[in-house]
């Protein structure tokens, strides 16, 4: 993606690996929306970086991703990056029984939370000279890991959205970016300094120089063996599979 002259709207924007991304693009110059639930945070984040705006928005509820949406779309017509970076990791022990709600909850926020807002901002972004949607899977995506079982599997479901996205975007203007991060010392799960969690600006240093390229998918150098697990060769074997689709469609 073009890393400057966007305007760019950020979900899950108020900490972690969302709030630093923000402040990276907005050091870039672009124009920077964050969202989140808690209005006194965004206004904080406001206060300490003057230019990036803050929107209240839950995330894991429908209407309130299409009154963002309207918003959004009425108050930054220049709009032409979603970020879909919300996210929330519970644990769970798929060896017993697990929660229901707290399941819905992990898909609601991390996966049908990107389809929605994605959905609301589509035809928007596709009428913009060039834009991009940029997706926040894991490493988990391709290396589920036990303890998070669905949490994994939620963003297995972000990564096979974004292939299939990219494709059916393939003749407009809007590309299709997807990063994969490793385990980040961030607060998703407890800011602890572990020495095996990646620094946080070591992430955001590395993430942005892949972001600056055409890449489909973004990942740091230090998680490379665990991407090799489906093979690297999975982008052009995807657009070939929906490729030889497209053009020997299957009878309905």
């Amino acid at each position: 993606m073009q890393l400057t002259g966007n305007t760019i709207f950020i979900t899950g924007g108020t900490s972690g690996i969302g709030l630093a991304l923000a402040r990276a693009f907005h050091e870039l110059g672009n124009k920077v929306i964050v969202a989140g639930r808690r209005k006194a945070l965004l206004a904080e984040i406001s206060a300490a970086h003057p230019g990036i705006d803050g929107i209240e928005l839950d995330i894991a509820d429908a209407d309130d991703i299409a009154r963002v949406a309207a918003e959004l779309i009425a108050k930054y017509p220049t709009l032409n990056v979603l970020v879909n970076n919300a996210g929330i990791m519970p644990f769970d022990d798929p060896s017993t029984v697990v929660d229901d709600a707290g399941s819905r909850r992990i898909l609601d926020t991390n996966f049908l939370g990107a389809v929605r807002m994605t959905s609301a901002l589509v035809e928007h972004l596709k009428a913009q000279p060039r834009a991009t949607i940029l997706y926040n899977s894991s490493v988990l995506a391709y290396v589920p890991i036990a303890t998070n079982a669905v949490y994994s599997a939620s963003k297995a479901a972000v990564h096979s959205y974004a292939l299939s996205q990219r494709f059916m975007l393939r003749d407009t203007s809007v590309t299709v970016q997807e990063i994969a991060p490793p385990w980040v010392d961030t607060d998703l799960i407890r800011k602890s300094g572990d020495p095996r969690a990646m620094p946080l600006d070591a992430f955001i240093e590395e993430t942005m120089r892949g972001l600056a390229t055409d890449a489909p998918e973004v990942f740091v150098e230090g998680i490379r063996a665990m991407r090799n697990n489906p093979g690297l060769g999975e982008h052009e074997l995807v657009h070939a599979f929906n490729q030889s689709i497209a053009e020997n469609p299957i009878p309905v």
